[in-house]
């Protein structure tokens, strides 16, 4: 049986809504779970890993894995039971596997050189897309945007700066990422790693 950090403790009151959201394919819903979720997630990770970018790295393909297969989950606990058990597996996985990558290291590294390339490609393909995507957006969408993606602002330092209601900053938001998501549309694995990468 897996037992769970104390990092979070409260429960949330509509949980039963924000695991309806999550499975539905609520962009805001994912970035509100990941905010909360992912600093605890590599905390705990690290306990099996000692090695915090491959415990990033855990948490992140664990996060891409459950958005990918979100309209597959049987949640019958809540969101934070199912991340804390799948970094648990992928962490186990992780050390299990450790010592066969390490025997075959010189293979490895021969099979992945196209996969490399190819991920070259595809990160210069997706910031094209990102970029455009951004030039397309209404002035204050696209500024709302780039303070919350690129300047790492909160929702409510950005209201302050330009003396709006966070709930308008919020909307701006749902907006971007719209045309964000609708732009990446044939990228949807890459989209989800830019949220990752940026928030």
């Amino acid at each position: 049986m897996i037992t769970l950090p104390d990092e979070i403790t409260e429960t949330r009151v509509d949980e039963q809504q924000l695991i309806t959201l999550f499975v539905a394919g609520d962009l805001t819903t994912f970035e509100m779970v990941f905010r909360d979720y992912y600093t605890p997630l590599v905390r705990y990770g690290n306990t099996f890993l000692k090695d915090t970018d491959e415990t990033e790295d855990v948490v992140q393909q664990v996060f891409v894995s459950l958005w990918e297969k979100r309209t597959q989950l049987d949640i019958h606990t809540s969101v934070r039971a199912v991340l804390y058990r799948a970094v648990h597996n992928a962490c186990l996985n992780r050390l299990k596997h450790q010592k066969v990558h390490r025997d075959y290291a010189g293979d490895w590294k021969n099979t992945q050189s196209d996969s490399e390339q190819t991920d070259v490609l595809e990160a210069a393909e997706l910031q094209q897309r990102i970029n455009r995507a951004i030039e397309g957006m209404p002035e204050q969408c696209a500024r709302i945007f780039k303070m919350s993606r690129f300047e790492q602002l909160k929702y409510q330092e950005i209201a302050d700066q330009l003396g709006l209601s966070v709930k308008t900053v919020e909307n701006q938001m749902g907006k971007a990422l719209k045309i964000i998501r609708e732009a990446l549309k044939d990228y949807l694995p890459l989209f989800i790693l830019f949220l990752l990468q940026q928030l």
